[in-house]
């Protein structure tokens, strides 16, 4: 979900405060050893995953190497094309710097030159390797030397004793510079995985979108100002006695609310009613997990801290030799890490899942109007669609419109206006190419962004998923990396917000109920005020008779 100030995560501990001193937040960046060749470069133990959105305000990303996500041996093994960026490093530089990522700007020619100490110690091992294997050949056959050696590239031998202390002095120098080339390995690989995607030629360059289209006609034709208050959800819903926000900050704190009465039947009538338009388009649905592990979203383009060092996603403790666990921000995260290290069959593409889930996050920075309300909140529930396509341009496309029809329909049926948008370069997370966003009209913020809010948004993530869960597809007898897609089916509390702003009127003091949605709240039209609902009795006193 999309607003004038893109979210992020930040990591709530679950620990006492004991606890919590002694357990690290977040493992340092170590060095693993790696092969010797880069012919397919893996990510090291540790590895550095951006946020799907920039911070708020449009600053920079000025994330580095040093911000990573802590991967146990078992995680999935990230395989980069790092040959692509070697041979491209002003395309992928230009891209960085056009999606605010000014840092990893500077990462291809550092990897270049990077690949050029790692080539210089090759020689130089390679030399030490035929050294060592004539020494080899010496010590065990004599008479072999001049058959093996014809350009008498050992010297005779003075004594055994000389010949065994230059072999051992070889061996120290080739671990030497095999320490050398997995650092420089392990330095390639984190900047690599640091790099966004490269953006789409559909998507606008700068920070603008591009309006594509409207759905439905503005249910405004002269916007009034003083009508502000009435129009606000929050005000509907205090009106109607639906939405307690003051315990929420009691219980939770801010960004937490209770749905009362018709806003939680409305709640499930939302997630019902877009099921159901996924399932009829044969999607198949999923009840996934909330929790995952920590590099399960990093590879999904989920960081845990962002490029200040705040935390971005709420953490559970555990011991600190386990596996970081998570609560996800999105359907989208346990349903790509269904596949992970997984091979796929070509038959099988494209598979699309629609899941339900209960959604965390921290809408850190989010400041002014916007903390009020159900339009940034902690959790909330969110329906979620997401695809795993052939790599291919226009097969992945088809399933992006698909998707983009979708919620279209929903939109439209819930009688909201809303206008569609080609979201620039500016806007996009690492994971995505391209993405498009669908906002809602939202009478109560026609000062801020004249009345628009994000509603849905759909991405296309190229390999950038998939190549970091190891999750690929065998296609004419070949090994390829699938494409993901995914977008939102249905934000429950921003669409819920613009029901109740949309749907209200001042005169009856009731908010109409859309028509697709009255089936799953007994046929019920309307949503009235607490007046209408039945009176709890108050309580008898102490001397009263049971039959009083």
């Amino acid at each position: 979900m999309r607003s004038s100030r893109p979210f992020s995560f930040f990591q709530c501990r679950l620990l006492t405060t004991a606890r919590l001193a002694r357990r690290p937040s977040i493992l340092p960046l170590t060095a693993s050893s790696s092969s010797s060749s880069l012919r397919q470069i893996r990510a090291p133990r540790t590895a550095l995953y951006h946020t799907t959105q920039n911070l708020g305000n449009n600053q920079p990303q000025t994330s580095s190497p040093q911000a990573i996500v802590p991967r146990p041996t078992h995680a999935p093994k990230p395989v980069v094309d790092i040959k692509h960026i070697r041979q491209n490093p002003e395309l992928y530089s230009k891209n960085a710097l056009e999606r605010n990522y000014p840092a990893a700007a500077a990462y291809p020619q550092r990897i270049n030159e990077l690949f050029a100490e790692w080539q210089t110690a090759q020689r130089e091992a390679r030399g030490l390797r035929e050294r060592g294997n004539a020494l080899r050949r010496l010590l065990t056959g004599p008479g072999s030397t001049s058959r093996d050696d014809p350009d008498n590239t050992v010297p005779p031998p003075t004594t055994r004793e000389e010949l065994l202390a230059e072999a051992r002095q070889i061996k120290a120098s080739l671990s030497t510079i095999e320490a050398t080339e997995s650092r420089l390995t392990a330095e390639m690989e984190d900047m690599a995985l640091a790099i966004p995607n490269l953006t789409s030629e559909h998507t606008p360059r700068g920070d603008e979108p591009r309006v594509l289209s409207y759905i439905n006609d503005h249910p405004e034709t002269r916007p009034s100002a003083s009508d502000r208050v009435w129009r606000s959800h929050i005000h509907v819903g205090a009106e109607l006695g639906i939405l307690d926000f003051a315990a929420g900050g009691t219980t939770s704190g801010w960004g937490w609310y209770y749905l009362l009465d018709e806003a939680a039947q409305l709640e499930q009538a939302l997630v019902a009613y877009a099921l159901k338009v996924a399932s009829t388009a044969e999607w198949r649905q999923v009840s996934p997990p909330s929790i995952v592990y920590g590099h399960i979203a990093g590879a999904c383009g989920f960081q845990p801290r962002d490029a200040n060092g705040e935390t971005q996603i709420y953490n559970l403790a555990g011991q600190a030799d386990k596996a970081e666990l998570v609560l996800a921000g999105t359907a989208e995260i346990p349903l790509a890490g269904m596949k992970a290290e997984t091979t796929l069959d070509e038959t099988e593409l494209p598979s699309k899942r629609v899941a339900v889930s209960r959604c965390y996050r921290a809408e850190a920075g989010a400041r002014g109007l916007d903390t009020k309300g159900l339009y940034r909140v902690h959790e909330f529930t969110k329906v979620e669609l997401f695809a795993w396509t052939a790599p291919d341009v226009e097969l992945t496309e088809e399933i992006f419109n698909e998707i983009l029809a979708l919620q279209t329909k929903i939109l439209e049926s819930l009688g909201l206006h809303c206008r569609v948008l080609e979201m620039p370069a500016n806007d996009l997370g690492a994971s995505a190419t391209r993405k498009r966003d669908i906002e809602a009209f939202f009478p109560s913020r026609r000062e801020r962004n004249d009345g628009w809010g994000e509603v849905t948004s759909a991405s296309v993530c190229t390999d950038y998923q998939t190549r970091r869960l190891a999750t690929r597809v065998r296609a004419g007898g070949k090994l390829a990396y699938p494409w993901t897609v995914n977008g939102t089916a249905m934000a429950v509390p921003r669409v819920l917000a613009a029901i109740l702003e949309n749907g209200w009127d001042e005169t009856t003091k009731t908010v109409r109920i859309p028509k697709v949605l009255q089936p799953y709240m007994g046929q019920k039209e309307t949503i009235g005020p607490p007046a209408h609902w039945p009176l709890v009795k108050p309580r008898k006193s102490s001397q009263s008779t049971p039959d009083q």
